[in-house]
């Protein structure tokens, strides 16, 4: 069976996906002590911590090496200083890593933004570095409103192959991503009926442009109405619809999670409704209050990490 490592792991997205494809997991890190907590009441082990201080060697051999590396340094709502930022540079960790044990794969995601900062120099930068230690790089942007989750979340997804696998120039050369799905799910179907009344958004200056009852469902998010002036996070969306990009850090009334026009009132997101979005199970720990969903806002979904797999197994 094979193995695999779970890099900058967070609440384990990448580990729910492949363990559910039969593939064990070997060695899990990541330095935020809230996120080792949580990943521990998940999986029944905390992960190592800065992966900048562990070396190669103390990391058990794997077949594939998976990273959802921090994406803060390329994303839009950041400043976007790429490799410039330490946490840009901990791409280097990942070459560093791959070249010592030198797995069949490697699956990365981050934000789609790493294909464009810095005029596309840090996808050369990566490229190159992974080509010169044996791997090829594929890369493909995908859409988790396509592929059955109710929420637009665009993000880079990254397979390096090892050049010296048995077919692999022709596997390389014949690699397709993902076929989008296109299920018939919406944000309606995975909503609480009735929530705390401290997620119910009671202001003056919320406005309702649109008629719930003149909008068509549709696989993205349906903007309705404002808060205030309309702002990131003042922007309210129909559960006809999908949720918004799930953030770990945005601001606004709707900080989060976004907000949308329910029966009981504007509201954001409860926890559990947050873990529906993501694809997780209402049964997977994350931490209490914020840091809760800063963890949901920063992983990976397992359903996409499972579709990205699903696509290179065979290469296997």
């Amino acid at each position: 069976m094979y193995t695999f490592i779970d890099l900058f792991c967070g609440i384990g997205g990448f580990r729910v996906a492949l363990e559910k494809r039969g593939l064990t997991c070997v060695f899990s890190s990541d330095i935020d002590p809230y996120v080792q907590e949580a990943y521990k009441q998940n999986f029944g082990e905390k992960p190592s911590g800065d992966i900048t201080e562990i070396s190669a060697n103390k990391i058990p051999k794997h077949d594939i090496l998976c990273a959802g590396f921090p994406c803060q340094p390329f994303s839009i709502s950041g400043k976007r200083d790429g490799i410039s930022d330490p946490r840009g540079r901990l791409l280097y960790e990942i070459e560093r890593i791959a070249e010592y044990h030198k797995p069949y794969i490697l699956l990365l995601e981050n934000v789609k933004n790493i294909l464009t900062i810095d005029s596309g120099n840090v996808i050369k930068t990566m490229e190159e570095k992974l080509s010169d230690k044996g791997y090829d790089l594929h890369k493909c942007v995908l859409n988790a409103s396509y592929f059955g989750i109710p929420q637009r979340r665009e993000r880079a997804y990254f397979v390096a192959l090892r050049k010296d696998m048995k077919s692999a120039k022709k596997t390389s050369l014949d690699y397709t991503p993902p076929e989008e799905k296109y299920a018939k799910v919406f944000l309606e179907d995975i909503l609480e009926k009735e929530v705390d009344k401290d997620f119910i958004v009671n202001r003056d200056d919320i406005q309702i442009l649109k008629k719930e009852s003149d909008l068509d469902y549709k696989l993205n998010p349906i903007r309705v109405g404002i808060v205030n002036k309309g702002g990131q996070g003042e922007r309210i969306y129909s559960p006809k619809g999908h949720a918004i990009t799930q953030s770990a850090y945005g601001g606004g009334v709707g900080a989060r999670t976004g907000l949308y026009n329910t029966e009981q009132g504007v509201r954001r997101l409860t926890i559990n409704e947050c873990k529906k979005v993501m694809g997780f199970s209402v049964k997977h720990k994350v931490s209490g209050g914020v840091q809760g969903y800063q963890q949901l806002g920063n992983a990976v979904i397992p359903a996409m990490v499972g579709y990205v797999y699903d696509s290179i197994k065979r290469i296997l």
